[in-house]
């Protein structure tokens, strides 16, 4: 009772009506918590023109504990306002990750007089059976809403879904298969994933298996999503995966496979390892439903390895921006491309447009707008021929590094001198991407807000999402290159988020 109020104080005194404590690394343009942490991204839906977000949450501390879900909507996916816990631990379990599905036709029978009901559906994850009886600890259950998001009842038939005995058996995603008329859940379970149909979300039969021959295997599978893209034609089927440890760049990481699936199997092009984002702070990432001919990821703008260590407070963790997925051809391979949605340029103040610039050592760039921010968007592009390098910087001397290596052929983000890095000692590192276009000319869009970077290269092929924590902010921006680089064309947006919704 005491931790409660304790909570219910800190945030009453930060939010009502203005900031009481100091909230130097509070994101901008990201969804993140008013008060205490958040994980997975749960639960994306967008019904009657309103996108709804639930994340993995503990509302009692800024460490993880028993997993609620937060709720928060958007009418554009960049203002979010934070509305009443959504669920709430019972005695099943903790409310771990999952999704939801907005029921048009009502196969579950849940709507009344005509309703549409959105149904989440989520891993109950019983702490009592966890050393008695690990492998049925975690099992698959429904919650409903009858008044488009705003209150939930959970099903009394839960669980829906048993556990086999499989140690690690959660977070299904979703989605309506229209070729064979059903639904298809598909599941994390320990070292693969598989499938599950349903006529009503209720009652589930295993299909397949995939995975356990297949990528990137240094940690747990978890947080998986199944979805079609279209390509020249033809639908591709994308399966996401994300797991931890085991991260090109070390913890956390999501990989994907690319290929087919008829209602059953899913088969894959390739069983080599892709990675969706090479930075080390987008996890758990998956894609809203009921978007039509979208797909649009959101992941949680961390990493396990230090998540409960970042330096924020009254908060940690916050989400990725929405990114729009898509599939590109380099030579005969496929790869999956992420780009920032198009709704973020409401946030576009006017800026700079360069063309043709040469740049031979440094030029500065924070003169060239009207006012110094560590909010804004960055666009270039230049020939692949140079080393050169995107420098963040705030006048304590803390710098964030984002650039090009020719001789590797890699880009990179470096943020060993961001500022507090002495909280893990892994954190302060340069990490690599692989440039995977052949391209003669390079592109990058670098969206930057306050306290976090994310890089977009070559049309989405290259992705890089990486968190640091400076001492003031990084008003301070460059372009570098000791080799000198010709840049064909640049432009520099600086980005308002003044008016976001819930701060």
């Amino acid at each position: 009772m005491k931790n409660s109020l304790l909570s219910f104080l800190v945030t009453l005194l930060t939010f009502a009506g203005s900031t009481v404590l100091a909230q130097t690394h509070r994101p901008r343009f990201h969804f993140s918590p008013k008060a205490h942490w958040i994980n997975d991204p749960n639960g994306m839906v967008y019904y009657k023109g309103v996108y709804h977000l639930f994340c993995q949450y503990y509302p009692e501390s800024s460490v993880w504990g028993p997993m609620h879900w937060v709720h928060a909507t958007s009418k554009d996916m960049v203002h979010w306002q934070e509305q009443p816990v959504a669920l709430y631990p019972d005695s099943l379990g903790y409310i771990f990750s999952g999704s939801a599905v907005a029921d048009v036709n009502n196969t579950t029978g849940f709507g009344k007089n005509g309703q549409t009901p959105l149904v989440a559906i989520f891993t109950h994850h019983n702490p009592k059976l966890e050393k008695q009886k690990p492998e049925q600890v975690e099992s698959q259950s429904l919650a409903y809403s009858l008044d488009e998001g705003k209150t939930w009842t959970k099903y009394a038939g839960n669980p829906v879904l048993s556990n086999p005995g499989i140690t690690d058996f959660r977070d299904p995603k979703v989605r309506w298969y229209e070729a064979g008329k059903k639904w298809i859940m598909t599941l994390a379970t320990k070292d693969r994933i598989t499938f599950f149909s349903s006529p009503d979300l209720k009652s589930w039969s295993k299909e397949s298996d995939f995975g356990s021959d297949a990528g990137a295997h240094g940690g747990v599978w978890e947080c998986p999503d199944l979805f079609p893209l279209t390509h020249n034609g033809k639908t591709v089927w994308v399966l996401i995966v994300n797991i931890n440890p085991g991260g090109p760049n070390g913890g956390s990481a999501t990989q994907y496979f690319l290929g087919d699936f008829d209602g059953k199997a899913f088969k894959a092009y390739s069983k080599e390892t892709k990675w969706m984002d090479f930075g080390p702070d987008n996890y758990a990432g998956v894609t809203f439903s009921n978007t039509g001919n979208r797909t649009v990821l959101m992941g949680w703008m961390n990493n396990w390895q230090y998540a409960d260590k970042v330096p924020t407070s009254p908060w940690r963790g916050a989400t990725t921006v929405p990114r729009e997925m898509g599939l590109k051809a380099v030579g005969k391979e496929l790869y999956l491309t992420s780009t920032p949605i198009k709704e973020l340029n409401v946030l576009d103040e006017p800026g700079v447009s360069l063309k043709n610039l040469t740049v031979k050592d440094s030029y500065d760039l924070t003169a060239k707008t009207k006012k110094e921010t560590s909010l804004f968007k960055l666009e270039l592009t230049a020939p692949a021929t140079a080393d050169f390098s995107v420098v963040l910087a705030n006048k304590q001397g803390n710098e964030l590094v984002v650039g090009y290596d020719k001789k590797a052929n890699t880009y990179y983000i470096d943020r060993s001198k961001s500022g507090k890095i002495d909280f893990e000692k892994g954190f302060g590192k340069r990490h690599t991407a692989p440039r995977l276009s052949a391209d003669a000319n390079l592109s990058m869009t670098l969206l930057a807000d306050v306290a976090s970077v994310e890089l977009f290269a070559d049309g989405g092929l290259t992705v890089m999402t990486e968190i640091f924590f400076p001492e003031s902010d990084m008003t301070q921006l460059s372009i570098k290159s000791a080799q000198g680089i010709a840049i064909s064309s640049l432009k520099l947006t600086p980005l308002n988020a003044s008016q976001k919704e819930g701060m």
